[in-house]
């Protein structure tokens, strides 16, 4: 671990962070406030991105791109995935007693980041 590490994933995540929120705000505009949508639509779309940049580096393992898997992956897709946030969603949607759409965004945050990652990883391995 050296500084320029802790940079690249400090600025990654800032970067990543925005976007999170830009996003949710847009989604949240876009779609009835009535399921967290934001949230899940980071989450998917994050977890693409991890699984397409991890599957991209895999196949090139030049380690003269250590710094940029870190600003990408550690930093960005971090930043801008949001597990936090989807754990304090489902949580409220328990408490307002709304089981069916807690159990649905369980189901679409964790089916739909798996599927997510596997298909990056599929896109990656076709370049």
């Amino acid at each position: 671990m050296n500084i320029l590490s802790i940079l690249a994933v400090a600025a990654g995540g800032a970067v990543g962070a925005v976007g999170r929120y830009l996003m949710t705000a847009a989604v949240h505009r876009a779609l009835p406030p009535t399921f967290p949508y934001g949230t899940v639509t980071v989450n998917i779309v994050g977890s693409l991105a991890v699984g397409f940049l991890s599957g991209l580096f895999a196949a090139r393992a030049d380690s003269r791109d250590h710094v940029l898997q870190l600003f990408l992956i550690a930093g960005l897709c971090g930043g801008f995935t949001t597990f936090s946030a989807f754990s304090a969603d489902t949580f409220h949607l328990i408490e307002r007693g709304a089981m069916g759409p807690a159990a649905a965004n369980v189901v679409l945050q964790v089916a739909g980041a798996l599927v997510a990652v596997f298909a990056g990883f599929w896109i990656a391995r076709q370049l």
